[in-house]
């Protein structure tokens, strides 16, 4: 299972040897990510061809299911699956498709990170190599994909342009342990797994405690917006991009943003030995708002 102080993120960390030096190995993996925004490869799964064409055309299945996504796609530690969307996205619509297959990668573009105001800008820049008529088809389209998006979120689109990690989906598994709404992505679940948490202005989860009897604890490192971390009976520390919060274990704690501002942090959780995390009360709004 997955613990991290905000997202609990502590499944493979069991599994990782413990090491006195982590400390000089977490601090060298961050030091890549923000310097080269490397990602873990993902494997894509695709199952399309073999669903509608199986019986039909075979070879053209494995190809499309196991070489243009199992293989292609998947390379995606070396462009990123947000950039093959708009690449993809792209070259459909310069084409003039706008059948299914546009909406697919339309969706599956949104899923990777790429925002309503994006798309309409990419759409627009597109328009005037392709052609008007194929961006207008392409837009219809665009509109249904991205609907949920036209009365909000532009607040969410913009913070997530400002940040080099993505924003995620929202935290809806430990939602009862936060005031207000959180994201959660995951950047990597292999060697040194760790989560992306956002919170949006006025978000902070619960006072909670990370138990172990050896080791353990959490690392917090600001990547985007304001946000702040409080130890019980200690004065709140003002999180900004690069700031380094180190969460001993046992020691009661939140985190969370700021009341004027977005926040996102990455969750690092601390091998140890019987680990295990406690949540307590909510900070409340008098704490909160004396910041």
């Amino acid at each position: 299972m997955v613990l991290f102080c905000g997202i609990l993120v502590r499944d493979m960390w069991n599994i990782i040897p413990y090491f006195a030096d982590m400390k000089r190995l977490i601090y060298s993996t961050i030091a890549g990510l923000l310097t080269l925004s490397a990602m873990a490869q993902q494997k894509i799964v695709q199952t399309a061809g073999r669903d509608q064409l199986g019986e039909f055309a075979p070879e053209f299945a494995h190809v499309n299911d196991d070489i243009l996504f199992g293989e292609v796609w998947s390379r995606n530690d070396l462009l990123s699956l947000r950039d093959r969307s708009l690449i993809t996205v792209t070259s459909l619509i310069s084409q003039g498709i706008t059948d299914s297959s546009l909406k697919y990668h339309l969706q599956s573009a949104k899923n990777n990170g790429i925002t309503r105001i994006e798309i309409a800008e990419a759409i627009t820049h597109i328009a005037f190599y392709a052609g008007w008529p194929k961006a207008w088809a392409a837009f219809n389209m665009a509109k249904e994909v991205w609907a949920d998006d036209i009365t909000g979120n532009d607040a969410r689109a913009e913070y997530q342009r400002s940040i080099i990690f993505p924003i995620g989906e929202p935290n809806t598994a430990f939602a009862k342990y936060f005031i207000g709404n959180s994201y959660l992505a995951p950047i990597s679940t292999e060697q040194i797994p760790f989560f992306n948490v956002t919170f949006e202005p006025g978000c902070r989860n619960n006072w909670h405690i990370h138990h172990a009897t050896e080791g353990g604890g959490q690392m917090l490192v600001g990547v985007g917006g304001r946000g702040w971390y409080q130890e019980e009976g200690k004065e709140p520390v003002e999180i900004l991009p690069g700031t380094v919060v180190h969460i001993p274990a046992n020691v009661k704690h939140w985190h969370g943003a700021a009341a004027d501002s977005w926040f996102s942090h990455l969750a690092f959780e601390i091998p140890g030995k019987n680990t295990s995390n406690e949540w307590l009360e909510p900070l409340t709004d008098e704490e909160y708002n004396s910041l």
